[in-house]
């Protein structure tokens, strides 16, 4: 179905985003991975090639427009236009709300929505132009609350009011939108997240549940996406939060505080 469209991916030179760009590649996609360090996109892109993909590999800052704007140039100007767009990166905080500096807050929205936001803009008409498809990671902590992490929650709740109604807008236009909600997830994701100072956090997140691996969540999105699914709640964990934080909102609450405050205490 992809053999001969282009997807391009943020945040694809790792983790979930690689492991999308390896299985779009491998239905014979066309991959351009934008992320912001160079030599991750060398590697991944290298990666890629041994395989025989055709890839296109630019770094660029998602929070800097210019970047987006001459990203999105580049691809169309290489492959022709954009029939996927993933977004995928993404950046994490940990540390109550009390402590935090406002600054992180910015930060955060910064890269996972207004970063979103303006690549969406940038590569909407070549979208529009080939009735092409949204594919937004979101998170449990999009539709349900994670204790010490607002500003993250704040950001991936502002991901589901945006993209869900960009949906409706764009309907008439044959453009779809797909929306990821992973538990989590065995990448180092959080090792590039920020503390309530805006330093690198330096310490083990909490969990709950099993860990995905990336290759199984870029196997379900790869589907979601050829289905145009609206929604996608990823594992036993993701489904169970979901019915849970609506059906008994109160319960949720407190169970999700008691495995997560210990995160908060024990890196006070």
């Amino acid at each position: 179905m992809y053999r001969g469209k282009t997807v391009f991916i943020t945040g694809g030179a790792g983790g979930i985003g690689m492991a999308i760009a390896r299985r779009f590649a491998a239905d014979g996609a066309r991959i351009a991975l934008f992320d912001l360090r160079q030599e991750a996109v060398d590697s991944a892109t290298a990666a890629l090639r041994a395989g025989t993909a055709e890839v296109l590999g630019i770094a660029g800052d998602l929070t800097c427009p210019e970047d987006c704007v001459g990203a999105v140039a580049k691809t169309s100007s290489e492959f022709g236009g954009i029939d996927v767009l993933v977004h995928c990166a993404g950046l994490t905080q940990v540390g109550p709300f009390i402590e935090n500096d406002l600054s992180v807050y910015r930060r955060v929205m910064e890269v996972n929505f207004f970063g979103a936001v303006h690549m969406t803009r940038c590569a909407l008409d070549a979208l529009v132009a080939r009735r092409g498809q949204i594919v937004v990671l979101s998170s449990i902590a999009g539709f349900a609350p994670l204790l010490g992490r607002t500003g993250y929650c704040a950001s991936k709740h502002a991901l589901h009011g945006f993209f869900d109604t960009l949906r409706c807008e764009l309907a008439g236009h044959g453009v779809g939108v797909t929306v990821v909600c992973p538990s989590f997830v065995d990448t180092r994701f959080a090792d590039r997240g920020l503390d309530s100072a805006g330093q690198p956090l330096g310490f083990d997140r909490s969990t709950t549940g099993k860990f995905l691996s990336p290759d199984a969540v870029a196997e379900a999105i790869f589907h979601a996406a050829r289905k145009r699914k609206r929604l996608l709640v990823l594992s036993t964990t993701g489904k169970l939060a979901w019915w849970v934080s609506r059906l008994a909102p109160g319960f949720y609450e407190r169970s999700m505080t008691r495995r997560f405050q210990i995160e908060l205490e024990r890196h006070k």
